[in-house]
């Protein structure tokens, strides 16, 4: 299920289902209001934004309140979660599928949000989007994320990154899947329990915080899904940012894992997850990798109508 594009005069929800807004923050959400207002879009922040029910956060049923009202109001386009964070899973049981899936729209961000746009695709079909938060599109140094997500929103294009990104061959090969995963942390909670993804067939692309993650955690991340058969059911592997002072990095601790016992192909790139550069993937396209090809990855299908 293929939701709208956007097109200046339209209104972008902001929500806030991890962390929520802090005054340090602030500089930042103003910043990038301005750059949607520059363009002629409307924003819309949630109830819940900066609220601190809890002394720690909102409620989950505040930060459910806030998906839950963004999708049902027909002003809203697209949603940009705000930033990311912890526990955005804990929406999960009060999320309105049927609502979700009646009302298709664009809904973006990284890190802890990766809980919610894999959950709302494998509940519904609709295609989600792991891409900059609403912070981060001023909190970098660049525009890069920000003329991604234009692209991919408002002007339709499927171009994944740039030509100057650099695309690397981790293992040779070739593979068609739906795209699927994020932070590969929150993408290790969702291979079990009730509220488990479907990786048959699917290309996984995976980033992870180096200091929030040594590379032992991340061994750990990757074993998890080995001994439950992740590996097993896809066709590829797309692997993203991973910087810890060790100097170890994702694709060696990736193979380490793999032991050879796997011939699917393996790409790695720099344009996603906690860096500067940000490109926006929909979860759920179908895509391909051919590491014959300087660009590495396509998407094979639109992604908004």
């Amino acid at each position: 299920m293929l939701p709208n594009k956007i097109i200046p005069g339209d209104t972008i929800g902001v929500i806030a289902p991890a962390n929520i807004i802090l005054e340090k923050d602030e500089q930042y959400i103003e910043k990038s209001s301005k750059l949607f207002e520059n363009l002629g879009y409307r924003i819309k922040f949630g109830k819940y934004v900066r609220a601190n029910t809890l002394g720690y956060g909102a409620t989950a049923k505040q930060k459910a309140e806030d998906i839950n009202s963004m999708f049902a109001d027909k002003n809203v386009k697209a949603i940009i979660c705000v930033k990311g964070g912890e526990d955005s899973n804990t929406t999960f049981d009060y999320l309105d599928y049927d609502l979700i899936k009646n009302n298709p729209k664009i809904i973006c961000g990284f890190s802890d949000i990766t809980s919610i746009i894999n959950e709302i695709y494998e509940k519904t079909g609709l295609i989600t989007f792991h891409g900059p938060t609403f912070k981060s599109l001023t909190s970098w140094e660049t525009d890069y994320s920000f003329k991604e997500l234009i692209k991919r929103f408002q002007d339709q294009n499927i171009e994944l990154g740039t030509e100057e990104d650099n695309y690397t061959t981790i293992q040779d090969g070739k593979a068609e899947g739906n795209l699927i995963g994020g932070n590969l942390s929150l993408t290790t909670r969702l291979v079990c329990g009730k509220y488990n993804l479907d990786f048959s067939n699917k290309i996984l692309f995976l980033e992870e915080l180096g200091y929030e993650s040594n590379p032992n955690f991340v061994n750990h991340y990757l074993y998890y899904m080995k001994q439950n058969g992740v590996f097993d059911k896809i066709k590829g592997i797309w692997v993203g940012n991973y910087e810890h002072e060790s100097g170890v990095t994702l694709e060696k601790i990736l193979l380490d894992v793999l032991d050879g016992e796997y011939n699917f192909p393996i790409i790695k790139s720099n344009n996603f997850g906690h860096c500067e550069r940000k490109t926006v993937i929909p979860i759920g396209s179908k895509a391909k990798i051919d590491t014959t090809n300087n660009r590495k990855i396509l998407l094979l299908e639109d992604c908004v109508i």
